[in-house]
């Protein structure tokens, strides 16, 4: 294996970190100040989407980064997972970045279901709006009345009547359900069938939002934000009636589709916490070398440089697994690729935790205050090792599977 840069990836890299540098950086603070300030909170149906979101995003199409996760060269960059890694680490460095280049969760994990899924109808009415980055969409998965690290636990139902299939049931974390540009959700919900497996019996299903029986009920905040103008939150599907083409595939496929969507998404949010790790990095280094105490840089004071150091060799460990993963799931597909996946969805989340910890730490107060962009990149670590499955249901996978090499298989 090799994981030189390809100079594609050179190309795109090179010129991804000269957008952010001229267009992004210079912005990114007083828009999310702007947020803050603006108060809506929990109020999502007064969350408006700032113009100079549209008007990056229009430049950034202009320059051809777009929809650069997508390896399909007519509808994306046609970069290769592993190529798309080092895209995605720089990326990582900004919370504005992702949805500039239209590269951000849920809609890329989405997207990609409707182009490895979806009916020639499911990709006129949803995938092409969602690439043009005129509408946004929600990833509604998980259930607040059961363990949902166990997705067989399911309680919401897709049962197919005749032409139609009815969604009823309660579902949280909906990832994008904030936005007012969401327009569409694709739903996980169980299709039972006592002649199938219990990985057999879950459908997707796209239901446009204004469907009735759709109810969005509540954001739910993280450490207190609400990931404004975004959003996670709680939604009712009430008797929710749509045709039968809105399920992805066909019913009882959903697990199947699942892994598919789950794998490469995790390589891109592992990859940006990366990029948050060389952010917060670069940002204990510039803090430690400017201030001083006790007559010292403070760089210089309590253990910082081994801490210092333990954070770059974290940082490169973490990218090394995480493009043997991205390498892997190129070359295996999401099958071949599990254990690797869930080892770097464990070890990503808890290195860019602990950089950041100790970027705080060297910060002093201003590392929990909005001041930069530490604290939400904490949040960031924090909530990830319980998103896409916590960190013990993959090790729990990783375990099997090695204990499986062993003839161990229950």
């Amino acid at each position: 294996m090799d994981f030189t840069p390809s100079a594609k990836t050179q190309d795109f890299v090179k010129r991804v970190k000269a957008f952010m540098r001229t267009h992004i950086q210079p912005v990114e603070q007083q828009y999310w100040a702007d947020i803050a300030s603006a108060g809506h909170g929990n109020d999502w149906k007064r969350w408006q989407i700032s113009p100079v979101v549209e008007e990056l995003k229009a430049k950034a199409k202009a320059e051809g980064l777009w929809n650069m996760f997508l390896p399909d060269e007519k509808l994306g960059a046609g970069l290769s997972t592993l190529e798309y890694a080092l895209v995605a680490e720089e990326t990582g460095r900004s919370f504005m970045a992702p949805e500039i280049f239209n590269c951000n969760a849920p809609d890329t994990g989405n997207m990609e279901v409707l182009w490895k899924y979806g009916s020639e109808h499911q990709q006129e009415l949803w995938l092409k709006p969602l690439l043009a980055g005129e509408i946004r969409s929600v990833f509604s998965m998980t259930e607040p009345d059961v363990a949902s690290s166990d997705a067989t636990n399911m309680q919401a139902t897709a049962i197919v009547d005749g032409n139609s299939i009815v969604v009823n049931g309660k579902k949280h974390w909906s990832s994008g359900l904030g936005d007012p540009r969401s327009r569409v959700a694709i739903a996980m919900a169980r299709t039972p069938d006592d002649t199938k497996d219990r990985h057999h019996q879950h459908s997707m299903v796209l239901v446009p939002l204004d469907t009735p029986g759709v109810e969005i009920v509540r954001m739910q905040s993280v450490f207190g934000e609400f990931d404004e103008p975004h959003g996670h939150g709680e939604v009712h599907y009430n008797n929710v009636k749509v045709p039968l083409t809105n399920v992805v595939k066909a019913p009882g496929a959903g697990f199947e589709i699942a892994q598919g969507r789950l794998g490469p998404g995790r390589i891109h949010h592992c990859m940006r916490c990366i990029g948050a790790a060389e952010a917060a990095l670069d940002l204990t280094i510039a803090r430690g070398m400017s201030r001083v105490a006790f007559g010292k840089p403070i760089i210089n004071l309590g253990g910082n440089r081994e801490r210092l150091a333990d954070a770059r060799i974290a940082i490169d460990q973490a990218r090394l697994l995480t493009l043997h993963a991205a390498w892997k799931l190129d070359v295996l597909g999401p099958m071949g690729a599990m254990a690797e996946v869930s080892a770097i969805k464990v070890i990503a989340p808890n290195m860019l935790q602990s950089v950041v910890d100790n970027a705080i730490q060297i910060h002093g107060g201003t590392g929990v205050s909005r001041d930069t962009p530490l604290a939400q990149f904490f949040i960031q670590a924090r909530s990830l090792r319980l998103a896409d499955g916590p960190d013990e249901v993959h090790k729990g996978l990783i375990a099997r599977i090695e204990l499986a090499k062993h003839g161990f298989v229950k």
